[in-house]
């Protein structure tokens, strides 16, 4: 593997983009998914100096005297995991609001501060927030991918195209996007990087956060949500191993949710349809931890073909939110799913644009797999784009007026 500075990083454009018009920028996202090498690319180019929370000494001084510590800052700086330092905000704030010139801050954070509405508040109008995600298969391959720009655009043509992946689907599933667990030789290694991480994760970022009183709930609750990865969200079944209340085990997934290691994908609503089930599905933030806290290598994801392919619907999730983050326009995720158990694993909205995707662990698709789907194209009607049934193939196959049959592989290979 290479070293993370010489992946491509799609979101670098949307940076550098935002700095020309926006006072602040936020790079925010899960630790080690390479906020600081892209801070820091974008920066030294353009003559910023950095500094980061995690030193001690920089973390004790802007919470001794916020105020002075942002009034003696250099005229451009990158302020690395912000979310250390929240008494910051307000005095950043008053910084701007003094002087508004674009291009003046780039601030990265470990925690996601759009759920912490104190902070989100104290910026708005004044701050960019940009989320930089672990690294997408595109960068991983380093080709510029046309999957969401076809899919908006109905565009795929029927025939060869792609490839099938067998095994090295689920290894690749099982790697992850992490670039410093990428790096390592090994599968075995991988995973004990990934063991590590969400430990450290636990101890550090958390505690920032929150007083928590039984700390180690938290790595064994990890645990069984990446189980239910890809699950709609059971707030009992995960209560269940614990001596905790429901609501206790409630605001632990949001506090994971807080650093990025879960996430909550919405159900789609519409007023067209009243039979729609209205719970979030839990998503791990990326499948290289959800098999390393399950014990699982490629070889053993890709016998137990069940989880195999929930942990697939993830990975795919995960890939589309990636591409979805430098895409022109803004993309929004959702799940469709209606009270006779007919779904869509993703649906995505663009430019007043509907589309669906569907995940299938196999190399064969039928005309049953696009149940959800037609449902889905009767519910949004003319906004529908087109639906999706990504299966391990290497053709393209229409299956009706704007559904096809596409290969995974499309996702990250151009067409």
């Amino acid at each position: 593997m290479k070293d993370n500075d010489l992946y491509p990083r799609y979101l670098q454009p949307r940076v550098i983009e935002a700095l020309a018009d926006s006072p602040v920028v936020l790079i925010h996202g899960p630790r080690q998914c390479g906020k600081t090498t892209l801070a820091r690319q974008v920066g030294d180019a353009a003559g910023f100096t950095y500094l980061s929370f995690d030193d001690d000494v920089q973390r004790a001084a802007a919470q001794a005297d916020p105020v002075g510590y942002v009034a003696d800052l250099p005229e451009r700086v990158i302020l690395d995991e912000v979310q250390r330092v929240p008494e910051l905000f307000t005095s950043l704030k008053a910084a701007v609001d003094a002087r508004r010139k674009p291009g003046r801050f780039i601030l990265t954070g470990s925690a996601n501060v759009l759920l912490v509405p104190k902070l989100a508040d104290s910026l708005a109008g004044r701050m960019e927030i940009l989320r930089l995600y672990p690294l997408s298969q595109a960068e991983l391959s380093g080709g510029y991918p046309d999957f969401l720009a076809a899919l908006f655009g109905s565009a795929f043509k029927a025939g060869a195209s792609g490839r099938r992946l067998g095994r090295a689907l689920a290894e690749r599933v099982a790697a992850g996007g992490y670039p410093a667990a990428l790096a390592r030789a090994t599968a075995r290694r991988q995973a004990a990087w990934y063991r590590d991480y969400a430990n450290t994760l636990i101890q550090r970022d958390v505690l920032d956060l929150a007083r928590i009183s039984a700390l180690d709930t938290l790595p064994r609750l990890l645990t069984l949500a990446a189980g239910q990865t890809a699950c709609l969200v059971n707030v009992s079944e995960l209560a269940a191993p614990f001596q905790v209340s429901r609501q206790t085990i409630r605001e632990y997934v949001t506090l994971l949710s807080r650093i990025f290691l879960l996430e909550e994908l919405p159900p789609w609503h519409s007023n067209r349809m009243s039979r729609l089930i209205k719970t979030p599905k839990l998503h791990l933030g990326d499948t290289g931890l959800a098999c390393s806290l399950l014990g699982l290598d490629g070889e053993m994801l890709w016998k137990d073909r069940a989880l195999f392919g929930r942990i697939l619907e993830t990975f795919v999730f995960q890939e589309l939110r990636r591409q979805g983050s430098w895409h022109e326009e803004t993309v929004s995720f959702s799940h469709f799913r209606d009270k006779d158990k007919v779904e869509v694993d993703v649906v995505l909205e663009s430019a007043g644009r509907l589309a669906g995707v569907e995940v299938k662990a196999t190399a064969t698709v039928t005309g049953d797999d696009f149940k959800g789907l037609r449902k889905l194209q009767d519910a949004a009607q003319k906004d529908f784009a087109a639906g999706v049934v990504l299966y391990d193939g290497d053709a393209v196959a229409p299956f009706g007026n704007k559904l096809y049959a596409v290969p995974i592989s499309r996702l990250w290979e151009a067409g």
